[in-house]
């Protein structure tokens, strides 16, 4: 099968050569997929693309038009997707339901330490042979309630790691009912209320777009730890700018912001114009931004790979793809497009 694949990175290619083992066709490519690039996919069967992808209707009709009709994102969400426009011209979708949760738990978990320890500061400080201990004062994780937002594979294995710490842990989900012998199931309120860290791990959807807004942030404790490594649409950067300044959010730990489109994953030290409510996060001392990169480990990158040319070989024979399905009209069987001619690219790398 010939594929593309967009916004490829270095760090990348071993994995996903290792994962096709030849099997499949696949041109890999830094360009993100935008309606400018998207003519790389003329002649493919499939696209592989990743969050900061443009995979919105009139690229997805660009894609109809070229012949595409199967797309894998290198994600769990699918947010980046739109899934309406791919069931009308026909075009199904997978994703990666599932990798190494424990990746973007330690991440979050890492977050939470940098913060409260003052780690940054500490650091900046020590490189300029700065050894006073003012305003490096910390707390204990022990006996301080962790509030964890989405008790997916992601949320437990977070809750998992900060009651290794001595936390009392509770939970909210409203589409699971499972049980967790060391969860405290409450109310999204009462969470807001109880808890001194809480920490975001929900997909992005219509119901939990912007769910951390004034009236939320109002209802958390004063100087409430706010951690987000899910998506940055969670939260009303607006409002959480005016949250930390106030004092109301003590820390905040972001691995995903609202507009990171366009932004992260690339270098703009020297752009003339920088996105100012991210330059309000960054000055504050009591932030912690990273630029998306909680998957980042090797376990998640073979993870990653690996499902998503399990995803292109079940698509390639015709079967269901499972609980990878991300299909708008449900998991059905697809039927390959018969494959043309591949141009010509003396950029790309080939597997």
């Amino acid at each position: 099968m010939k594929v593309v694949a967009y916004s490829i990175k270095p760090f990348e290619k071993e994995y996903l050569i290792k994962a096709n083992q030849k099997k499949h066709d696949i041109t890999l490519i830094s360009n993100r997929l935008t309606p400018e690039t998207v003519g790389f996919a003329e002649g493919k069967d499939a696209v592989i693309v990743f969050t900061n992808d443009d995979v919105s209707a009139p690229v997805i009709q660009e894609l109809n038009k070229l012949g595409v009709r199967f797309i894998a994102t290198r994600s769990a969400g699918t947010d980046h997707i739109d899934k309406q426009a791919a069931a009308l011209h026909g075009i199904k979708l997978a994703s990666v339901p599932a990798y190494s949760p424990q990746a973007i738990a330690e991440h979050t978990v890492a977050l939470a330490l940098a913060l409260n320890r003052r780690l940054p500061r500490a650091d900046k400080q020590s490189h300029h042979f700065d050894f006073r201990l003012d305003d490096l004062m910390g707390f204990n994780l022990h006996q301080k309630t962790v509030g964890i937002v989405g008790l997916g594979n992601i949320g437990r294995a977070t809750a998992a790691i900060f009651k290794g710490f001595g936390c009392r842990i509770i939970g909210y989900d409203a589409n699971t009912a499972q049980e967790l012998n060391f969860v405290e199931k409450v109310s999204l309120q009462t969470l807001y209320h109880e808890a001194d860290i809480i920490s975001l791990h929900l997909p992005l959807t219509p119901e939990t777009y912007y769910m951390i807004d004034a009236r939320a942030i109002a209802a958390m404790k004063e100087g409430v730890m706010l951690l987000n490594t899910s998506r940055g649409g969670l939260m009303k950067t607006v409002d959480v700018v005016e949250g930390v300044y106030s004092g109301h959010i003590g820390y905040l730990g972001l691995d995903v912001y609202e507009n990171e489109k366009n932004l992260f994953f690339d270098d703009h030290e020297y752009d003339r114009d920088k996105d100012p409510l991210l330059q309000q996060l960054l000055n504050h001392p009591n932030v912690l931004v990273t630029p998306h990169q909680a998957f980042l480990t090797k376990e998640a990158l073979q993870q990653i790979t690996q499902q998503t040319i399990k995803n292109l070989d079940l698509w390639q024979d015709k079967k269901c793809v499972g609980d990878a399905c991300a299909c708008a009209r449900g998991c059905r069987t697809a039927t390959p497009a018969t494959s043309k001619p591949q141009e010509d690219n003396v950029n790309n790398y080939l597997l």
